[in-house]
């Protein structure tokens, strides 16, 4: 007993924690946000007329083909390292699709280096929809034909997020990145998540490695239909349960970006998505990545999906700001290492089977946290890791104990029932990586 508490107390004295100093080159990025670009991304997609999925595709300057090809074109300029492409998808008839259509994804990939094969998903989409409606009997219902003629600016949604998506390509593609880096412009979002949808689909088949996507769908507006007015702060949306991947990358967000972004304020939403609205995010926490959506805290519900979501309603000065948070977040998981891997496999006490569990036991006293974890991927520049805690009904980390380099440890006469335990992995320059959460797994009945 006396040696193992002697350990502890070395391991606890002589691991230096590295300091939560600021990344310059994040800092970088940050302050090269331009607000003129994004107004001027913003004047240029609301130019198009609409952008609904079902307009022209052949017209050169209305329309969603002209606003596709331009997208695509715009950022091909921005740095030969980024390898633009267009993805299309022929989606037959079905639910609100009301014809078959082809929608087009811009997807934009920067080349990551050390840890090429993990994926960090920045995504706005740039369709819109303005919609009409008919009087059917005493209903009324949209009139799709006259909904796809209608001028749909789409400005805050969701040209702002396209806006964002755009100007982070823009910058960060002046820098390499550990991890590989995706932009995408998704289609048909307004139509039921269409091209986020089939990405997220062939990015599971395709057993991608995929650490957070960052979604932002309607984040050009800072003032609401009330008159209320929150323009320094973002709401970030995150699905359940507490410890999900995407509540964790929630929390990540929070961290981070407040850290860079000091004058924002990142409220976490602990629910997938505003009531009855969805997002370009769920496919992907559906396929059980790590998702998370930015959206403004002063929506002007009169404005959505209508002509008036237009420049002179929109905050090109906001929309830069929640770009910054999210090009804080998005360099520092492209540079920090790994999540640590906190399973082990274990059986299952009620049915037999061999599942993963957490690697996480009461130690041979019964009284102490005994934690193990394994390195994952290049560790090459590692600092080291960091343990977290939290009491069980609390929204964020409590405390942080950096412990060095290593792959387990011991917290001496902490109760593993009373709270939550976390790991991560830190880097020589400070970046850190996600909590990897010693969650529960739910027991399958008999």
């Amino acid at each position: 007993m006396r040696l193992a508490l002697a350990l502890f107390l070395t391991l606890t004295l002589h691991a230096q924690a590295p300091l939560k100093s600021l990344n310059p080159k994040v800092e970088k990025i940050v302050s090269a946000v331009s607000t003129e670009r994004i107004a001027a991304t913003l004047r240029r997609l609301e130019g198009f007329g609409t952008r609904n999925i079902f307009s022209s595709q052949e017209h050169p300057t209305r329309g969603v083909g002209a606003a596709y090809r331009w997208i695509a074109e715009e950022m091909k300029s921005y740095s030969p390292r980024l390898q633009v492409s267009l993805d299309p998808h022929e989606l037959p008839q079905s639910g609100r699709v009301f014809r078959p259509v082809k929608i087009v994804n811009v997807v934009a990939v920067l080349p990551g280096t050390t840890q090429k094969d993990r994926h960090v998903i920045l995504s706005g989409h740039y369709d819109s929809l303005h919609i009409v409606r008919k009087k059917v009997g005493e209903l009324e219902q949209m009139d799709q034909e006259a909904t796809v003629a209608a001028d749909a600016p789409g400005v805050s949604d969701d040209g702002s997020g396209t806006a964002a998506v755009m100007e982070l390509a823009r910058v960060m593609s002046q820098f390499e990145f550990e991890k590989t880096i995706v932009f995408v412009a998704f289609a048909g979002e307004e139509y039921g998540l269409l091209g986020a949808n089939e990405y997220a689909k062939r990015a599971r088949e395709q057993k991608m490695i995929i650490d957070a996507v960052l979604n932002n769908d309607i984040i050009g507006n800072d003032m609401a239909g009330n008159g209320r007015s929150a323009n320094s702060a973002v709401r970030v949306f995150s699905e359940d349960p507490i410890d999900s991947p995407s509540r964790t990358l929630a929390r990540y967000v929070k961290e981070i970006g407040e850290r860079y972004v000091p004058s924002m304020t990142v409220n976490t939403v602990f629910r997938a998505d505003r009531f009855g609205r969805g997002g370009d995010h769920t496919p992907f926490d559906r396929a059980g990545y790590a998702a998370v959506r930015f959206t403004t805290p002063s929506e002007f519900y009169a404005n959505q999906h209508t002509g008036s979501d237009t420049f002179a309603n929109a905050s090109p000065a906001y929309a830069a700001r929640v770009t910054q948070v999210n090009g804080a977040v998005a360099a520092t998981l492209a540079w920090a290492p790994p999540a640590p891997d906190v399973l082990t496999k274990t059986r299952s006490v009620t049915s037999g089977d061999e599942v993963d569990g957490p690697n996480l036991s009461r130690g041979k006293s019964g009284y102490d946290a005994f934690l193990k974890w394994k390195e994952v991927g290049d560790v090459s520049d590692l600092a080291g890791f960091s343990i977290v805690r939290r009491d069980s009904t609390a929204p964020y980390w409590e405390k942080e104990q950096f412990v060095g380099i290593g792959k387990e440890f011991r917290l001496v006469d902490v109760s593993v029932d009373d709270i939550v335990l976390g790991v991560k992995a830190i880097d020589r320059e400070g970046n850190e990586s996600p909590v990897s959460v010693y969650r529960i797994v739910p027991r399958k009945l008999p």
